[in-house]
């Protein structure tokens, strides 16, 4: 598969492009991942995901975990999990209906980004789900193209969390979301989260959920 489309192509011709994106794509682009790609991918501990669904639109997701949250698999292969959300299933449903993703690592530290676009499936029985407590699903995904990108453009931040609480534990716990404790919600949960809403501070208003969201506390 050709990595320009052709509208992308007439772009570069009209901007006088051409031969440096042909350039480029000789220089950065890989059809697998090189040592140099899997380290990167096994420092990250978020990444974001873009998925298409089978009408065409797209969408884009920040995913969180530990460090290493995506699994090299072989320089081909990677996969990551699917934690329980918010009930939409938007990238998990997207990936199911066309199968396309791109996945974009970000370090906004050093700064330094990569891009892998690839060919993904859900899998719910996969035996990768032992590594990944809490989650619901496996998403294996085939690498299509790999590359490096100028990170001239990104802000440098630092970092002041080193983990997220909100990661499933070793044993799959975590702490309860606050948009579940939202009372127009409470007839939509299931039995178990309605008791955790409950148990884990009460009920509130839909006023008090974007309160706690605007502070960092969800």
């Amino acid at each position: 598969m050709a990595f320009y489309t052709e509208a992308q192509k007439h772009l570069q011709e009209r901007f006088d492009s051409r031969r440096l994106a042909d350039r480029v794509e000789g220089a950065i682009v890989r059809d697998e991942l090189e040592p140099m790609h899997a380290d990167f991918i096994a420092s990250r501990d978020f990444f974001f995901l873009s998925t298409v669904n089978d009408q065409g639109e797209p969408t884009v997701s920040y995913k969180g975990g530990n460090v290493g949250t995506v699994t090299v698999i072989d320089p081909a292969t990677i996969a990551f999990p699917a934690y329980d959300g918010n009930g939409m299933f938007l990238s998990m449903g997207n990936i199911t209906d066309t199968a396309r993703i791109g996945l974009l690592f970000i370090d906004f530290e050093t700064p330094n980004r990569m891009r892998v676009q690839a060919t993904a499936r859900v899998v719910e029985n996969d035996p990768l789900l032992a590594g990944y407590p809490g989650a619901i699903a496996i998403v294996r995904a085939t690498v299509d193209k790999v590359f490096l990108n100028c990170a001239r453009y990104i802000h440098r931040h630092r970092r002041v969390e080193a983990v997220n609480k909100y990661v499933p534990d070793a044993e799959g716990r975590q702490p309860h979301p606050a948009w579940k404790r939202i009372d127009e919600l409470q007839d939509a949960l299931s039995p178990a989260d309605r008791e955790r809403s409950r148990r884990d501070g009460g009920v509130i208003t839909e006023q008090e959920y974007g309160e706690k969201l605007m502070s960092g506390d969800s």
